[in-house]
């Protein structure tokens, strides 16, 4: 374990930060782009959910064709995709053809997540797996920095091209320069070998081998041919061998075979019981997780707008919000603001600060306390947090406790990345972890529309469900 560990820590870190960034980049776009794309709330529930529709509909796909075609070459066509798609959404003119771009980027996300938590795992030895495996998640956290920290530079400044015909102002500059860590991260996995565990699963026994000895030269310093392994015999991985002369009579034939029996042999027992945990602990942990912190600059926001125009005055979330609805149905025809204050991007970075601590709790103590501590521990107190949003009375009292959610659930979040990603088997684990992905995005959308649908209608039942 050595130079190349960490190099390879680096690269998967920085795909799970663009990753986020791509995700949580629409929390922050929203307040600024309701006059460019007209929107009201439940089209902005539409919007943050649009994205969490195309990474199912990418999940699946990219977890299957990973197992059957490799990890590397497929997240490196995701990073291109992405990257291109994000471009295409800054110059997208209508709420439509904005729609249309976001769900393909979030088809070209999909695979990301399941491909690249397997890539990284199948490098780890099991004495290391935990806590290395927390790391990386560690980096959603920084995802989750930067593009606060980049929409606090950029959003609220006056700058970019309006005319009577083109837009291009502050919010899609910063939705542009967002698609640069995928651009960089698909350079980067270029310099990166395939799973050497993946070859082996494949019967692809020297080309599995070679990449060992590179990761030894890398790691010693010392030169390939000093490995001292010159043969794998793995008794285990005989019968993926027999199927090597089919894939090179019939390649695509043969991949699609692989993945209906991949997704078959998920829901026969014994791992049907791992699939079936897998699938309900991620649906309803990110009914949660995106259903609040994808909202919490808008309500930041709200509140910012309260308090400007009631100084000093407290008031709950609910009432906050009946407020800026009231306003908004009075002078929407008139008048569309989508100025920000500073002080909304400021509290939104600190909410997303408050995960570090946590993260390096969880990298710690994820090996000694165990996955299954982190995850209940992070569900018990998320849950009472999201109960205590309805209870704030002021912005300061919303921020406290929103973050306090982000903290405890990130480490939650770790925990369930450890986990899902441990129970499947190699050759089943991409897309074990995509039908897992599949559904944590389906609780994505279902909280994101239950919370547009509910803020303004009927606002305490968002923080209660």
């Amino acid at each position: 374990y050595g130079k190349f560990h960490y190099f390879l820590l680096t690269v998967c870190g920085f795909v799970s930060t663009s990753e986020e960034m791509d995700v949580i980049s629409m929390s922050f776009i929203l307040p600024s782009a309701q006059c460019d794309l007209k929107l009201d709330t439940q089209a902005k529930g539409w919007l943050n959910s649009i994205i969490f529709i195309g990474m199912m509909a990418g999940a699946y796909a990219w977890g299957s064709v990973a197992d059957a075609l490799g990890r590397r070459k497929v997240l490196i066509a995701i990073s291109f995709t992405n990257a291109l798609c994000i471009v295409a959404s800054s110059f997208s003119q209508s709420y439509e053809l904005f729609m249309f771009f976001r769900f393909l980027n979030g088809a070209a996300l999909g695979g990301s997540g399941p491909v690249i938590w397997s890539y990284f795992a199948e490098f780890q030895p099991k004495a290391k797996r935990g806590s290395m495996l927390s790391f990386m998640a560690a980096f959603w956290t920084l995802g989750n920095l930067f593009v606060a920290g980049l929409a606090w530079s950029i959003i609220p400044n006056d700058i970019g091209i309006v005319s009577s015909s083109f837009t291009y102002n502050s919010w899609r500059i910063f939705l542009l320069i967002c698609a640069a860590p995928s651009f960089i991260v698909a350079g980067l996995l270029l310099l990166l070998p395939e799973s050497p565990k993946y070859l082996l699963s494949c019967g692809r026994y020297e080309e599995a081998l070679d990449i060992f000895r590179g990761i030894y030269a890398i790691n010693t310093g010392k030169p390939r041919d000093s490995y001292t392994v010159k043969e794998l015999i793995l008794d285990d991985f005989q019968e993926p061998e027999t199927k090597k002369s089919t894939i090179e009579k019939n390649k695509y034939k043969t991949m699609l075979a692989d993945i209906v029996d991949n997704s078959k042999q998920l829901f026969i027992s014994p791992i049907l019981r791992f699939t079936m945990i897998s699938i309900i602990i991620n649906f309803t942990f990110h009914i949660g997780y995106y259903g609040l912190m994808m909202w919490f600059p808008e309500l930041f926001n709200r509140f910012d707008e309260y308090h400007r125009d009631h100084p000093g005055e407290i008031a709950s979330i609910c009432q906050v919000t009946d407020y800026v609805v009231q306003k908004g149905s009075q002078s929407i025809e008139n008048f569309c603001s989508d100025k920000i204050g500073a002080s909304v991007f400021m509290e939104s970075l600190i909410t997303v600060a408050s995960a570090i601590p946590a993260n390096i709790i969880a990298v710690l103590g994820m090996d000694r306390l165990g996955r299954k501590f982190f995850l209940v521990f992070s569900t018990f107190s998320s849950g009472l947090c999201s109960i205590g949003l309805y209870f704030v009375y002021n912005k300061h009292h919303n921020l406290i406790v929103s973050a306090i959610f982000s903290g405890v659930i990130s480490c939650g979040n770790a925990a369930l990345d450890c986990l899902i990603t441990e129970v499947f088997p190699t050759p089943l684990r991409a897309t074990g972890i995509a039908i897992s992905m599949v559904a944590a995005r389906l609780g994505g959308i279902i909280g994101n529309i239950v919370i547009a649908q509910l803020l303004d209608m009927y606002c305490p039942a968002p923080t209660f469900i």
